[in-house]
Formats: C-alpha cells, structure tokens, sequence
C-alpha cells in the first residue's frame, strides 16, 4: 500500500485531533483507516510556545484528579556515553546494514542479536513501592508508557539488540499490546491478562508469541512483597522459550524510523519537560546538554535502573498524543450486576499529534502509522520525514482528552 503523506499548517502551537475512531475488532487483514484531522489556526505568542493540545472532552476515569507535586531536581552526574559520529542519516533499510539497530540506529557491540525477534516485555509501574525501581528499562530499545483503567501508568518495553540480566517486575497485558508487539514484529511477554482481552490478544496475529509467566525465562524473585509484583524475567531464557516454539527469527520490519546525528532545522528550545498523568504519576524529563540526553524523573524522584542503579535517559522523549476509548464490549468489574469498568483501548493506528524531544529541542509532527505491522514514522509540517537522533526512544503516550497536560520550559 502506498503511503499518504500529510501537510499541516504549524504557527507556534499545534496538535492534530483525531475525529474519528476505529472499532477495536477490526479484521487483522484490513488495512488500517488514515484520519483527516481537524486544524485550528493559532495566534502567535511573543514568548516560544509550548506546544501542547488543548481538549474540552472530559476524562473518562472516574477517580479525582490529584497531579503530584514536583520537587527539585537534585545534581545529576553524567554517565559518560558514547558521540555519534556527526553527519550520520539513516533513513533506508540499507543504511543499517547488518550492524546497525533499526530501533535506535545505533551499532550493536553482537550483530547476532539483531537476528533474534524483539521481546514487548510489559513492566509495572505501580504501586511505586512495589513497581520502582523497575529492572532493566535503561537497556530498552524503546519504551510506551501508557495509561490503564484507573489512569495509573504501565510499560510495554521492547528489547532487541541488548539483553539485561533481568527486567520486571513482568505485570498483566492491555488491548495496546495488541498493536505493539505487531509493529515491531515481537514477542510479547506478560504475566497474564483480563480473560476476554487475553483472548483478544491470542486470537490476533501474534498469537503464536505470547509467553506468559509459565514459560521458560520467567522466575519469582521471592521478595516480601504482594505476589502479583515477583514476577521477573531473564530475557535470554524468553529468546529461548521462542526457539523451542519456532518463533524466534529475525523480525521483518514493513516502515523503517529514520534517524540523523544533526538536528533538525527549527524547532524550540525543550530542556526540561513534565508530563501529568491526570491522577497519580508526574514525569519529568529534564536536558543534559554534557551528553545530549534527557534524564528521567518520577513523582519526583530519579527513575533509575535496578539492575545497575543509574538513571534512566533517554535521546529521544516523544509526547504522542492517540484517541483513548472505553471497549464497552469487555466488562473489567461488575458491581450489583452491573458493569462500573471497562478496559480502554488505545488506538495507535492512522495518524495523530506528537512532539518529538531531541537535542534540547522540541519538534511538532504528526505520527503515521498506515498498515498494522508498521511501527510510527514522523513527518513535519511539509510531509518529510522528522529525524530522531541515534540512540533510544521513550514514547509518553497521552489520552486526547487531557488537557494541557505537559509542561515545556525553553
């Protein structure tokens, strides 16, 4: 199928409103419906604008909204990482090679792993007394955060070209990894799901690379904590619970990110970013520019990596901005016979709003995403493609819903 390109006026502040929605039962070889957005001209300001989307709809959760309180960043010390080598634009399948990630353009220290198939491994992030900190997340690839039904946040992180030695704690899948594991040709591995979206999930086309928490990789770490939140995985055990299943194979890739050392042209200064999801979680995201990274914070506090206790960071931070819908077809809770709850599918297919963070800048775009194996590509105001910068990816997801719900300082 060939690609539509769209082009959208952008003065100051920009995001696109979805306005239609796609029922979550669509047929697996339907190809995927291109949403034409509604655009509101803007006044200039005299200061840069931060470039955030304003809603009237109300949230559908059902909880009262509290946004935590931030608090100071304390003194970040820079990990030392390696420079790109300047010039560098990958933008077409050969320009990876066999060498390079197509998830984050970077050189892998084993080409071989690039011949194994992604693990979507969902990770908790709540309660944090339970969820923080997670294992493994600063080897990710890329990571979605995502809203549940209560608004609390969940991780699907996608891990390819490095293997941590453990990642968890491993929690229960939503009808978003339904489309995730597909777009990067993965695995998913979780440690279970509701029963009627669990069957969603198995009759879809990644079916046959589901592991949930019975399969070989997956162990109980013992703590003394509430069980739900032991569970773990070795991720060099989940390639090989894929092999004995003849499911663990290079991964076929339909659209390809495309990724430049240089920065874009434009843009606004981005260092530091907080994103309020609705009731429980504060993220914020602040520029190094010693290291060209931003660093990550949760309610306050650093987000580090249990495995090796360094902060999370990450090159690329993207605000993607997808319609959130209560599937009413799948009842979560019944109270007096009637159902009070329902899952929210989260639809990441056609096109939407973004704002890709990179080099201590923002860029507004839009996300593509025309057929279902293929993964989001970005294009500017013009049609051509927006570049990431080589290094991984976090992807903030928000409901079209919330209103101004990040904060961008210059």
């Amino acid at each position: 199928m060939s690609r539509k390109w769209f082009t959208f006026l952008c003065l100051g502040s920009l995001f696109v409103l979805l306005n239609t929605a796609v029922a979550c039962n669509r047929a697996e070889d339907q190809p995927l419906p291109t949403v034409v957005p509604t655009i509101a001209a803007v006044t200039a300001a005299t200061e840069p604008p931060t470039l955030i989307p304003t809603f009237t709809q109300e949230p559908t959760a059902e909880v009262e909204a509290v946004v935590p309180t931030a608090t100071p960043f304390p003194t970040v010390t820079a990990i030392p990482t390696s420079t790109p080598l300047p010039g560098i634009v990958l933008a077409a399948p050969e320009d990876f090679g066999t060498d390079r990630n197509p998830l984050t353009g970077e050189i892998v220290a084993d080409p071989a792993n690039l011949l194994r198939r992604p693990l979507a491994i969902k990770v908790s992030n709540s309660p944090p007394q339970y969820a923080r900190p997670q294992n493994g997340l600063s080897q990710a690839d890329l990571v979605f955060e995502h809203v549940t039904e209560a608004d609390i946040t969940r991780f699907t992180a996608i891990f390819y070209s490095q293997t941590p030695p453990d990642i968890g704690p491993v929690r229960s899948a939503r009808l978003i990894d339904k489309e995730l594991p597909a777009m990067y040709d993965a695995a998913l591995a979780m440690s279970g799901a509701h029963p009627v979206v669990s069957q969603r999930l198995h009759a879809s086309d990644i079916g046959d690379r589901i592991l949930r928490s019975h399969e070989t990789g997956f162990y109980r770490t013992g703590e003394d904590k509430p069980w739900e939140h032991t569970l773990h995985a070795d991720p060099a055990g989940l390639w090989q619970a894929l092999t004995a299943h003849g499911e663990n194979r290079p991964p076929q890739f339909t659209a390809w990110m495309t990724f430049s050392t240089l920065p874009p042209q434009g843009g606004q200064p981005a260092t530091r970013v907080q994103v309020a999801y609705d009731t429980y979680t504060l993220v914020e995201w602040v520029y190094d520019p010693a290291n060209g990274r931003y660093w990550r914070w949760a309610d306050g506090e650093p987000s580090t990596d249990a495995n090796n206790g360094e902060q999370i960071s990450a090159a690329n931070v993207i605000l993607l901005t997808a319609i959130h819908e209560k599937d009413h077809s799948i009842c979560m809770t019944h109270s007096n016979g009637v159902c009070s709850d329902w899952p929210i599918e989260i639809q990441i297919w056609g096109q939407g709003s973004a704002i890709i963070l990179r080099d201590g800048k923002q860029y507004p775009v839009t996300w593509l995403r025309e057929n279902r194996s293929d993964m989001f590509t970005f294009v500017d105001a013009e049609g051509n493609p927006l570049p990431l910068q080589i290094g991984n990816s976090w992807f903030q997801i928000l409901p079209h819903y919330y209103e101004n719900p990040v904060t961008i300082s210059p």
